[in-house]
């Protein structure tokens, strides 16, 4: 399903979901002195280090089409059956996809098999409360997204003990993910926006976007939530998950 959903939607994506270099630092941070990475879920391969060296791996073909010349190789398989022996990278990562991925759980303890000292995941937490365009104009957003985010203690069930860390979102972020424009309402307006935004394609927006429209345009969206102008960053619920890998039991992928 995840596979048919970006080979659908996916056209155009890289041109949108760009990585933001705060956002890049702190999983580079993040990932240390590790010197091999697996990238599941790797998309268009946004936030791969650069160093090192690295492995991904995606379902679509139409994701794997955009990743740029040089990029890093990619393997076309999914996260629920990684192609590598057991404690094959010294890490594994996983940006903003756990969401997608039909079996989260096996998933998970995939990560967890093939890396040999951490397990890095960049995902959003389902018990924050979202912010403003969730709130006000889109409420069904959250009822889409938290049956499908895994919470950090199921995350910590699969991968082992871990540090979570708030993600604050830059105010000018070039990353086009959700809550990317919490300063920039207008640009939720934007269809080409909206495409790069998986969650759209699941929802009816009509309604929402006609509000938000007046709200704008009236100056109501001003007058309640012009405070937010004054913020260079904001926590819309985005967390960094760290889990430092004890040795794993031996399986039998190769």
């Amino acid at each position: 399903m995840t596979t048919a959903l970006y080979d659908r939607i996916g056209v155009g994506y890289a041109a949108l979901r760009r990585p933001d270099p705060r956002i890049a630092a702190r999983i580079n941070a993040a990932l240390g002195r590790c010197e091999s990475v697996l990238n599941v879920g790797a998309g268009a391969g946004s936030y791969e280090p650069a160093s090192g060296r690295l492995i991904a791996v995606e379902p679509s073909a139409e994701m794997i089409r955009q990743r740029p010349l040089g990029a890093a190789p990619v393997v076309q398989a999914s996260a629920s059956q990684l192609p590598f022996r057991d404690q094959s990278f010294d890490a594994a990562l996983a940006v903003l996809t756990i969401h997608h991925w039909p079996n989260r759980e096996q998933g998970l303890a995939e990560m967890r098999r093939v890396a040999r000292e951490l397990v890095v995941i960049l995902t959003w937490d389902p018990e924050h409360s979202g912010f403003w365009l969730i709130q006000h104009y889109f409420p069904e957003i959250l009822e889409l997204d938290r049956p499908v985010f895994p919470s950090l203690r199921e995350i910590e069930t699969a991968i082992g003990p871990a540090v979570s860390s708030v993600v604050p979102v830059p105010a000018d972020c070039i990353d086009g993910f959700l809550g990317a424009y919490w300063r920039r309402p207008a640009h939720y307006l934007d269809e080409r926006v909206r495409a790069a935004i998986s969650v759209f394609s699941k929802l009816d927006s009509a309604a929402g976007l006609s509000r938000l429209r007046r709200d704008l345009e009236g100056g109501t969206w001003l007058a309640n939530n012009g405070a937010l102008h004054e913020l260079q960053e904001l926590d819309v619920g985005y967390r960094l998950v760290v889990a430092q890998c004890a040795p794993a039991p031996r399986g039998t992928h190769e």
